[in-house]
């Protein structure tokens, strides 16, 4: 790398420190509860435990109640916020050799996402964001769902929406490194199936045993537009998935997967089927996160000839290391992806390291280098450093 690149580098990063302390802003459940973003996430936007119950809980703190949350109208049969809930997560980076091009990239901003979530009653929530700008054009919604908690006093929870679907898993939209997690969205030949975003119903039910189950159905096209007829599904089958998780002792949890599923594309259908096991281990400062999914298709380009099946499996391994814990004011990440299919195009592997500094509770400076051993681009590594904020 040259010197009067990693000279600009340097200085972009002190304007940066520079001008954060001027920052302070606050997001919109935090304004709402008047409460530090370490209640609930430790770094933002990764979920603490607490995090976790409060969420599931329709975002409503069961310990605490909310101030003068709806607004008087006289009418008993109306929820109305006082004050509609909004925050803004903005991102920025600089990447050099992105996709092994050997060069630098000023991608700032990466993305733009306006948020909002609250409680419509008592129950009833809802949640969305909308990406205003995402590397450089408006995607519009991706999670958004209302989600009604302890469904006619059953214990179980329904989300319906769009959401992705691994969310049970290992939540993608929470993750600390800018590197994803490959195998969720992984998808042969022409196929729409996947474990990222869907639309369609989100069951949840926990026992006090810590055993949590999970129960999906889905269209499995993706959330793509509606087409000339208003329909969003793009044939006449809908999908399942389901997820078991244990938790064993304070300190570990384990879980199991599935996923059944069918996909025309006109009269061709393709079948998959997915199974696969997780795991998270808390050892003090250090949170271990690992996955391992596979996935049969039997004829993922359609081909009303010669059919051909897809046989894909992979999995990602994460490390987190948060010595502060709550009060801290660094941590660290390690992520390994590894994505194995017999089509063309999937095959992935790649060892991400990631650190960050956090300038304020809502803002994060951060550092990561990726290197990929295979990809259809070839070997190469990627750096990057970038700021992310919520406010």
């Amino acid at each position: 790398m040259k010197k009067k690149y990693w000279f600009f580098s340097l200085v972009l990063i002190i304007l940066l420190v520079g001008v954060i302390d001027s920052l302070n802003g606050v997001p919109a459940f935090g304004r709402k509860y008047k409460m530090s973003c370490s209640v609930c996430h430790n770094p933002f936007p990764r979920l603490k435990d607490y995090g976790e119950e409060f969420a599931s809980n329709g975002f409503v703190l069961k310990d605490k109640d909310t101030p003068r949350y709806y607004q008087d109208t006289g009418d008993d049969t109306l929820s109305l916020i006082r004050d509609f809930p909004l925050a803004v997560r903005l991102e920025g980076h600089i990447f050099y050799n992105n996709a092994n091009t050997r060069q630098f990239d000023f991608a700032a901003p990466y993305l733009v996402k306006l948020l909002s979530g609250g409680a419509l009653a008592k129950n009833i929530s809802y949640y969305f964001y909308f990406y205003m700008n995402e590397r450089g054009k408006v995607a519009g919604l991706e999670d958004a769902f209302i989600y009604f908690n302890d469904l006619f006093g059953s214990g179980i929870a329904l989300a319906v929406g769009q959401f992705q679907v691994s969310d049970p898993l290992f939540k993608r939209e929470l993750r600390l490194t800018f590197e994803d997690y490959l195998i969720y969205k992984a998808k042969p030949g022409l196929s729409h199936v996947n474990l990222a975003y869907d639309r369609g119903l989100m069951f949840t039910f926990g026992l006090k045993s810590g055993t949590d189950f999970t129960v999906e159905i889905l269209n499995g096209s993706g959330i793509e537009e509606a087409d000339a007829s208003k329909s969003f599904d793009t044939d006449k089958y809908k999908n399942l998935f389901g997820r078991v998780s244990q938790g064993i002792g304070k300190a570990l949890r384990v879980g199991g997967c599935f996923y059944y599923g069918k996909e025309a594309n006109r009269v061709v259908v393709n079948s998959v089927q997915m199974w696969g096991v997780d795991a998270t281990l808390h050892l003090g400062a250090l949170e271990l996160n690992a996955q391992y999914l596979e996935r049969k298709d039997d004829n993922p380009a359609f081909s009303a000839v010669s059919a051909v099946e897809a046989s894909t499996r992979g999995g990602l391994a994460e490390l987190i290391y948060t010595p502060g814990g709550d009060n801290g004011k660094w941590y660290a990440v390690g992520l390994f992806n590894w994505v194995d299919s017999n089509f063309p195009g999937l095959d992935y592997a790649s060892l991400s390291a990631h650190l960050g500094i956090m300038l304020r509770r809502n803002i994060r400076l951060v550092g990561e280098v990726t290197y990929i051993f295979e990809d259809p681009q070839g070997k190469h590594a990627r750096a990057g450093i970038g700021l992310v904020t919520a406010f």
